[in-house]
């Protein structure tokens, strides 16, 4: 049998190839953490960066969008990380919980600390976890994520980040934000481990504040509930960047919980974020939506993977994406029934608006069913502002500028109103206006 021929790497992947030689050492873990490291890593020497060939990646090439690779950031100081902090407009005036990232390194001294604790909250460092006897299970991922070059990126350079555990029972009486902070140019891998008690319930904010330069941020979110616990997460991937914007969510729903998501994109020229959902107790449910806009040569994707592993649960996922410009965008999602998920209820629904003749959007809903008790949809659209309605507002004298804001705005406010964290949806759809203001 023949040796498959080593590949012929790229600029992007001989730098990775120099910085992991170079920062592997000294890179938190211990021995079997660096072994994880080290395989996963190998996967990308052997692999390359994940290119249009794998079919996950057909409609956003990484390997073809990454010319170089930057090197690592490094350590910032609370300082420099509050600078950045001082102008970041994320979530407005809503009172909330704050965590701080900054750099890949987790800072105690702008965290809400002592706040979190007297309500039955625990933050660790990351990357003193990752140290501890047991540190490599903060990087195992599940079988439906495991073989994601992404997630594998991520294992091989992941800096820091926080754990985030919510005793059982606990109710947190306000959002908390979790912030990541580019002090300083350079890539960013993080991963931010957060685990809900039984019975436990919390509102999650996340943002991103600053500028990596060239370097990549590639942020993974790794979710695990126990049963009757409730997540709600909103996600905002916004501002402008040449540097591909790489969000993963990893999620473990036990029994009886509930998990919402809202990936919210608006800026980057390359945007993904993908989730990988997991039901491994029974009578739960999943609501995932997403709302994107992207203009100019951007492109934004969602990817999601759900996986129905147990039976008597359910989900839905709805998206809503408005393109101008050059813009392209991509939404493949799949809804994975085991042969013994009987009582599944799956449904998807993408939405795509073009607001010129050269955006693009690529659709790729899939169902995979084993099971023969089961209720699964999907759907998906692609199309223009309707003239009827155009027309109908105009005839009311409200200008054409104005008109076309009103129902690109009425139409991504579909899948926002839905999520239903309505101390959030006033701030979501005042981004929509400022995005369309500016295209």
């Amino acid at each position: 049998m023949n040796a498959n021929a080593p590949i012929k790497h790229t600029q992007a992947e001989n730098d990775l190839l120099d910085r992991f030689d170079s920062t592997k050492a000294s890179l938190a873990g211990s021995v079997a953490v660096s072994a994880l490291r080290e395989a996963a890593f190998g996967r990308i020497r052997d692999r390359g960066l994940p290119h249009r060939r794998v079919e996950e990646y057909k409609y956003s090439d990484l390997r073809a969008y990454l010319k170089s690779a930057a090197p690592l950031a490094g350590a910032t100081d609370a300082a420099s990380a509050k600078s950045v902090l001082d102008n970041l407009d994320s979530y407005g005036e809503l009172d909330r919980h704050r965590i701080v990232v900054a750099n890949g390194s987790f800072l105690p001294e702008l965290s809400d600390v002592a706040a979190l604790a007297e309500e039955g909250v625990t933050l660790t460092d990351f990357s003193e976890a990752l140290a501890k006897e047991g540190g490599a299970q903060l990087l195992t991922a599940p079988k439906s994520g495991e073989s994601d070059g992404v997630v594998a990126l991520n294992t091989a350079f992941v800096q820091g980040g926080v754990v985030l555990t919510v005793q059982a029972g606990v109710e947190v009486s306000k959002p908390v934000e979790l912030v990541q902070v580019a002090g300083s140019s350079g890539a960013q891998v993080t991963r931010n481990r957060v685990v809900l008690g039984e019975g436990s319930q919390l509102r999650l904010l996340e943002t991103f504040a600053g500028d990596t330069g060239e370097g990549e941020l590639n942020a993974v979110f790794d979710y695990d509930l126990a049963d009757k616990a409730t997540l709600a997460s909103t996600r905002l991937i916004v501002g402008k960047s040449d540097a591909a914007r790489l969000f993963t969510t990893i999620a473990t729903l036990g029994a009886e919980s509930l998990f919402k998501s809202l990936g919210f994109i608006a800026g980057p020229r390359f945007a993904r974020n993908q989730q990988f959902i997991n039901f491994t107790g029974e009578n739960s449910n999943a609501k995932i939506y997403g709302v994107t806009m992207a203009g100019g040569d951007a492109l934004a994707d969602q990817t999601l993977v759900v996986d129905h592993a147990v039976p008597h649960c359910n989900s839905r996922e709805f998206f809503k994406t408005v393109l101008d410009g050059r813009a392209k965008g991509v939404y493949q999602g799949r809804i994975n029934v085991a042969q013994h998920a009987q009582k599944t209820d799956g449904e998807m629904m993408t939405q795509a608006l073009l607001l010129s003749e050269d955006a693009e959007m690529a659709n790729k809903p899939e169902l995979e069913i084993f099971a023969d008790d089961v209720l699964c949809a999907h759907g998906a659209t692609s199309g223009q502002i309707d003239e009827d309605l155009l027309f109908y507002l105009r005839a009311r004298g409200i200008p054409e500028d104005e008109a076309k804001t009103l129902l690109v705005l009425a139409f991504l406010s579909e899948a926002i109103e839905e999520y239903g964290e309505d101390d959030v949806t006033e701030g979501l759809e005042e981004r929509v206006r400022d995005w369309l203001a500016a295209h």
